[in-house]
C-alpha cells in the first residue's frame, strides 16, 4: 500500500510541474495532465503501476463532471435560450455532425467510427471557454453571452448523446430490434424521470434543507447522491454517466444548486486530473502515429469549419461580422466531453481504442491552438476583417436594435463608457446634479436593466473601432471612461479623436504606471477611484475625530 501512496504523491508532483509549464504557455490543464499520463504510463517510463486506483478516481471524476453538467439543466433553462443561441447551437451541431461524418468516411473510417467521431467533434469545452472569456473580461459581452447560450445547447446535446449511449443502442443492425431497444429506452427514461420528479417534489427539498445546515455535509451529500444514482443508472440498464446526469438534474431547480456547484468545482477539477492522466497512460504512441494525418484533417475542420458556420448563422440573423467572429472562435476546439463520449463508446464495444486515440489527438491540437486564437482574438480579427464582409448583412438589424436610439437628437453633456458599479454611481450623481448623461456598456443585460430605471443607455463594444461613430459625439461636451483597462482606454481615446470628438476626456487608472500612460496620451482628467475614495474616507474620519 505504501508503494501506491508513493506513486500517488509522485503523480501529483509531476502534475504540478506540468501544470506550471502549461500556465506559462497559457494552455489549459487538460493538455498538461494527458502529457503526464503519457510520460508515467507504459508508452514512456512506466512509473505508475497502480492502474486500478487511478482508474477508480478517474471514474469518480467523470461522475462528478456529469453531475455538475446536470446541475446546470434547470427545467426553466429553455426559456432563457434566445433564438440566436438556439439557432447557432443547433446549426453548428448539425453542420459538424454531417460534414464530420462525411470526412470520416472519406478518411476510410467504418460508419460506426465515423459517426462517433463526428458527434465528438461537436462538443466545445464550456470550462475552457468560460475561463478564457473571464480572463479577458468578455463573459458579459454580447459575443460572450451568445457563446454561453449555444454552449448550453451543446450541453443539452451531451445529455441526449449520453442517454442514447447509456441505452447501448447499436449502430445499424436489425430495424425491429432497434425499435424495440428504443421503446425500452423511452419507457425506462420515462420511469426514471417520473421517480426523479417525485423526489424533486416531495423528498429532495426537505432533505437538502436538512443537510444544508452544514456546508461540509452538503458537499458530501452531493457527491454521495451523484455516485449512488450513477450506480443505479448502470444497474437499471443505462450507464453511470446517465445516472450522474440525472442526479445533477434532480437538484438543478433547488435553491442550493449554486452552492453545490461552487463547492464541487475544485473536487471535479482534482478528480478529472486522474481521468486525463489515465487516458494519457492508455494511449499507444505507436498507433497514434498512423492517426496523425486524420487528426490533422479533423483538427483543421474544427478550427475553421465550426467558426465559419457560427459566423454564417449569426450574420444571417443580423449580427455584425466582429460579433460573429468572436463568438465563432469559442467553438474552434473539442472538449473533455468529446473524450468521455468516445470512451463510453469504447466501453460499450461500439468503436475500438483507435477512435479514442484519434479524438484525443484532435483534442490536443484544437485546444492548444484555439486557446491562442481566443486570447489574441482582436489581433486575429484585424487580420481577417477584410474578408469577413460576406458574413455580415448590409444592415445588421439585430445588433443595431441593441443600439436603439443611435440617431436620437436629444442633447448630451457627458458620455460615460462602462456602467459597472462605479460608472452607474457616477451617472446617478451627474443626473442628480442636472448633467445630461449617456451611458455605454457592452453587457446587454445591464443596458436593459438601467433603461428600466429611466437612465439613457446604449449598448456598444468599445473594442470595435467603428462603434464611436454611432454615438452623438458632436453634441456631447465631455466623455468619461470608467473602464479599468488602460489599453482599452487608449484605443477608445484614439477612436474618439479619429471620429471628431474634441471635448475633454476623463479616464480611469488604478496604478501609477497607468496614470502616466494616460497622461502622456493627452487625457485631460485621470480618475483614481481607490485613491479618491481613500482620501475622502480619511478626510471624513479626521473631521469626525476633530469634532
Amino acid at each position: 500500500m505504501s508503494e501506491v501512496y508513493y506513486e500517488f504523491a509522485g503523480l501529483l508532483a509531476a502534475s504540478v510541474v506540468a501544470g506550471v509549464v502549461a500556465v506559462g504557455l497559457r494552455q489549459p490543464m487538460i493538455i498538461a495532465f494527458i502529457a503526464v499520463g503519457i510520460l508515467v504510463g507504459p508508452a514512456a517510463f512506466g512509473l505508475v503501476t497502480a492502474h486500478d486506483q487511478v482508474e477508480l478516481l478517474a471514474e469518480v471524476g467523470v461522475t462528478v463532471l456529469l453531475f455538475v453538467v446536470g446541475l446546470k439543466l434547470d427545467i426553466h433553462l429553455i426559456r432563457s435560450l434566445g433564438r440566436v443561441a438556439l439557432a447557432t447551437g443547433l446549426g453548428q451541431l448539425a453542420f459538424t455532425i454531417v460534414f464530420g461524418f462525411l470526412i470520416g468516411l472519406g478518411l476510410g473510417m467504418p460508419a460506426a467510427k465515423a459517426a462517433y467521431v463526428a458527434v465528438a467533434l461537436t462538443f466545445s469545452s464550456t470550462i475552457i471557454i468560460v475561463k478564457l472569456l473571464s480572463d479577458k473580461r468578455e463573459i458579459d459581452s454580447l459575443h460572450g453571452r451568445i457563446a454561453m447560450g449555444f454552449l448550453i445547447v451543446q450541453d443539452l446535446a451531451v445529455v441526449i448523446a449520453m442517454l442514447l449511449l447509456g441505452a447501448e443502442l447499436g449502430i445499424g443492425g436489425d430495424e425491429a430490434a432497434g425499435a424495440l431497444v428504443l421503446l425500452q429506452l423511452v419507457l425506462k427514461l420515462a420511469a426514471a424521470l417520473a421517480v426523479v420528479a417525485a423526489l424533486m417534489r416531495y423528498v429532495l427539498p426537505r432533505l437538502l434543507h436538512l443537510v444544508a445546515r452544514s456546508q461540509e455535509l452538503l458537499l458530501i451529500f452531493a457527491i454521495a447522491w451523484g455516485t449512488v444514482l450513477a450506480t443505479l443508472g448502470e444497474v437499471i440498464g443505462f450507464s453511470k454517466e446517465v445516472g450522474a446526469l440525472l442526479a445533477g438534474f434532480s437538484l438543478a431547480s433547488t435553491a442550493y444548486r449554486e452552492a453545490i456547484a461552487t463547492r464541487l468545482a475544485s473536487v471535479r477539477d482534482f478528480l478529472l486530473l486522474f481521468f486525463f492522466v489515465n487516458l494519457g497512460a492508455k494511449l499507444d504512441l505507436g498507433a497514434l502515429g498512423g492517426d496523425l494525418p486524420a487528426a490533422l484533417v479533423l483538427s483543421v475542420f474544427v478550427l475553421i469549419g465550426n467558426p465559419l458556420i457560427v459566423m454564417a448563422i449569426m450574420g444571417w440573423m443580423g449580427y455584425r461580422k466582429r460579433t460573429g467572429f468572436l463568438a465563432g472562435l469559442t467553438v474552434a476546439q473539442i472538449s473533455e466531453f468529446s473524450i468521455v463520449f468516445i470512451a463510453m463508446g469504447v466501453t460499450l464495444g461500439h468503436v475500438d481504442q483507435s477512435a479514442l486515440g484519434l479524438v484525443t489527438l484532435v483534442g490536443l491540437v484544437t485546444i492548444a491552438l484555439s486557446t491562442y486564437m481566443i486570447l489574441y482574438s482582436d489581433r486575429l480579427y484585424t487580420l481577417c476583417a477584410p474578408v469577413l464582409g460576406v458574413f455580415e448583412r448590409r444592415r445588421p438589424f439585430r445588433e443595431l436594435a441593441l443600439e436603439e436610439g443611435e440617431h436620437d437628437a436629444a442633447p448630451v453633456d457627458v458620455i460615460v463608457f462602462g456602467v459597472g458599479r462605479y460608472g452607474r454611481r457616477l451617472m446617478e450623481r451627474l443626473h442628480e446634479l442636472g448633467v445630461r448623461t449617456l451611458g455605454v456598456d457592452f453587457d446587454p443585460e445591464v443596458v436593459r436593466e438601467l433603461r428600466r430605471h429611466g437612465m439613457d443607455l446604449r449598448f456598444g463594444d468599445i473594442e470595435d473601432p467603428d462603434f464611436p461613430e454611432t454615438l452623438p459625439l458632436l453634441r456631447a461636451r465631455s466623455a468619461v471612461s470608467t473602464i479599468p483597462n488602460t489599453d482599452l482606454n487608449l484605443g477608445l481615446l484614439a477612436a474618439l479623436r479619429r471620429h471628431g470628438f474634441a471635448g475633454p476626456i476623463a479616464m480611469t487608472a488604478h496604478r501609477a504606471q497607468d496614470r502616466r500612460r494616460l497622461a502622456a496620451a493627452g487625457v485631460e482628467r485621470i480618475l483614481e477611484p481607490f485613491a479618491d475614495a481613500a482620501d475622502f474616507a480619511a478626510r471624513a474620519i479626521a473631521q469626525r475625530i476633530a469634532s
